[in-house]
């Protein structure tokens, strides 16, 4: 019973859960590829995804983003991370893999 209560109003008993990645899709653009990965809050997805850019060395780097947009379907969701993945790089395009780290958030 307190179990359902504490579901029902947000309380838990242990670790705090993170919220999951649905499965996305990805997408080629400009040399690098764009995974859109929303994450499921809820009954709502969060838009997310990443960067990735293979590198003359034989390394990848990725570059991950999650922005506050709630989406109600998984798919618009999916959408909006693909078409936020093409807008960074067009912002970024020289400076998104210009430094040292494989791995950062944009």
């Amino acid at each position: 019973m307190a179990s359902f209560f504490s579901k029902l109003f947000g309380f838990s008993s242990g670790s705090e859960k993170q919220p999951e990645p649905a499965p996305g899709k990805t997408e080629t653009y400009a040399d690098c590829l764009i995974r859109a990965t929303p994450m499921r809050e809820g009954a709502q997805f969060r838009l997310a995804g990443s960067i990735e850019k293979p590198m003359p060395d034989g390394g990848t780097k990725v570059r991950n983003f999650i922005r506050a947009d709630l989406f109600t379907s998984e798919q618009d969701a999916i959408d909006s991370a693909l078409r936020k993945g093409r807008q960074i790089i067009d912002e970024q395009r020289a400076a998104l893999f210009s430094d040292e780290a494989q791995s950062r958030s944009v």
